[in-house]
């Protein structure tokens, strides 16, 4: 066990680092560092600030399992998941990492065959994992006693606040015992969560894992520009050229991922779709399919996406470019984890210049620009995976069967024809180049200025130097940014660089009340505007 002794050092019992073992940990990471001493050796309530992938199922799980009691009737623990998808998975990590300890752990959401988790708690349970909804619905049945529970930990609190399902918490945790020690996982500490552990934690602690900490810092990075028309093309590319492609694809709407999955397949690689109006059990046999690597292509939405934890991606691919720098850091943060390095490669079009900026601004990272593999390297390595592959089956032997044709071959054509006949036959329409269709080049300028419609005049006592201030204020954008500042009756225009354009907007869009915005991208219009004069006839909000 010497190398496991950093873990052995927080108090682990001989049975979980054997299952550690098993599960091929050497070191605990940095939220498993401070989370399970504390756990294991103070009584109070924790709240642990980290990003997904930084190992806080371990983190919670591990002294959970040393806590419990075996042979207990009724559950010890409740672990609320916001996704499906999430409870399923931290119910399979616990369960592997019990060892030989004789604990029950169910998985209950909805989607499931409810008749099987009534006959699943009927027989008893230690720990029920589950989804605010589907646990409410236990509740309401009396299927399901949480009164003697001594755990509750929220897995995600921050997931489930955005998904609405905070008010079902505090509806669970009303059938709860108030000497239950408390455990909330948050990525962010919005408000509304920071309430809920005052109302409801006694004695506390927090943990905080700076964001930077998780995997962007072992993620490559790239962006290519294309025409939206190209992306298909752009993406059957990358995937061709890597010698080993394991990854996801986000899109943003559930029509664009079952379209890019339906290409994909027609174009004969081994992709799914996964979004929200699939069923339970579709999820469970598309998820079942990506983990062993039946297929190597999972096309998601943000949403369907959320909970799933695949430690070996080699690619995040953002076909669609996400809505947000956080959506950005969340997605790419997929890849480049347990210590292995991954590539994140973002797709923009000419239109979304502003935004990508925007991104790189707010999440500090640094995203470099590349060309997009040409035909001609794609075919290149191809044919190394081609000679790779009759190499293994060379070196297994297990060709033998097919001696006896290749000898007859032989006695008649030179060997070299006959290979060559041979690869032609096998790999001719993967080897052919025009199977591959031309991509237009990009060029965008980032460097450029933005003009912005300003639904504020004259008519609402505002001058050049009272709108320049007003925006400096919001958006803390210098001052000498804001140009060729046109003041009119009941609007404005301001021009300010691209890399500042996207901070007003989103500044803005964020200080709105649900009405339209009181700053946008102005539109340039095919023709001059008539009754105007000046910079701004040309645009239109």
């Amino acid at each position: 066990m010497e190398e496991l002794a950093a873990f052995k050092k927080l108090g682990l019992s001989e049975n979980c680092l054997q299952a550690l073992v098993k599960k091929g940990f050497e070191e605990p990471t940095l939220i498993q560092d401070k989370i399970i001493p504390l756990f294991l050796g103070k009584d109070i309530d924790i709240i642990g600030q980290a990003q997904t992938g930084t190992g806080k199922t371990a983190a919670f799980g591990l002294p959970l399992i040393e806590k419990l009691k075996v042979g207990s009737r009724y559950p010890q623990a409740l672990i609320l998941a916001p996704t499906r998808e999430l409870a399923l998975q931290v119910a399979q990590e616990i369960n592997s990492l019990k060892g030989n300890k004789n604990l029950q752990i169910a998985a209950v959401y909805g989607g499931q065959s409810i008749e099987e988790q009534l006959r699943r708690l009927h027989k008893g349970v230690d720990i029920v994992v589950g989804t605010p909804g589907r646990i409410l619905d236990h509740l309401r049945r009396k299927s399901l006693n949480l009164a003697t529970i001594d755990y509750l930990i929220l897995d995600e609190a921050d997931e489930m606040l955005n998904m609405g399902f905070i008010e079902d918490v505090e509806e669970i945790l009303k059938h709860t015992n108030k000497n239950k020690r408390i455990l909330l996982f948050s990525a962010t500490m919005p408000e509304r969560i920071v309430s809920l552990a005052k109302r409801y934690m006694k004695e506390y602690e927090i943990i905080r894992i700076k964001a930077e900490q998780p995997t962007v810092a072992l993620t490559d990075q790239i962006y290519f520009e294309v025409q939206y028309a190209d992306k298909l093309e752009a993406l059957c590319r990358i995937v061709d050229v890597e010698h080993e492609f394991y990854g996801l694809v986000f899109c943003r709407t559930k029509i664009d991922v079952d379209e890019l999955a339906r290409k994909l397949i027609d174009r004969g690689y081994d992709a799914e779709a996964l979004h929200g109006d699939i069923s339970q059990f579709q999820r469970e046999r598309i998820l079942d399919k990506f983990k062993k690597k039946r297929i190597n292509i999972l096309v998601a939405t943000d949403v369907a996406a959320r909970g799933i934890d695949i430690m070996n991606l080699t690619h995040v691919i953002n076909y669609s470019l996400p809505q947000d720098p956080e959506s950005y850091v969340h997605r790419i943060g997929r890849t480049g984890r347990a210590g292995k390095e991954g590539t994140a490669i973002t797709f923009v079009t000419p239109d979304e210049t502003r935004k990508l900026i925007f991104i790189k601004r707010i999440a500090k990272t640094n995203i470099r620009k590349e060309r997009l593999p040409q035909i001609s390297e794609i075919i290149r390595t191809k044919k190394e995976k081609i000679k790779e592959r009759l190499e293994a089956i060379l070196g297994s032997e297990s060709y033998m069967d097919y001696l006896s044709l290749a000898e007859d071959m032989l006695k008649e054509q030179d060997a070299k024809n006959v290979l060559a006949s041979l690869l032609k036959h096998t790999f001719g329409d993967k080897l052919d180049e025009k199977s591959y269709n031309e991509i237009r080049d990009v060029s965008i300028d980032t460097k450029g200025k933005a003009r912005l419609f300003v639904a504020l005049g004259s008519i609402d006592r505002i001058n050049a130097q009272k709108l320049v201030d007003f925006i400096r204020e919001k958006t803390r954008v210098d001052s000498r940014k804001i140009q060729d500042v046109r003041i009119f009756e009941k609007f404005s225009f301001v021009t300010v660089p691209f890399e500042d354009a996207e901070i007003i907007v989103q500044t803005f869009k964020k200080l709105g009340t649900g009405k339209r915005p009181i700053i946008e991208i102005a539109k340039e219009r095919k023709g001059p505007r008539e009754g105007h004069r000046g910079s701004h006839r040309n645009f239109r909000r």
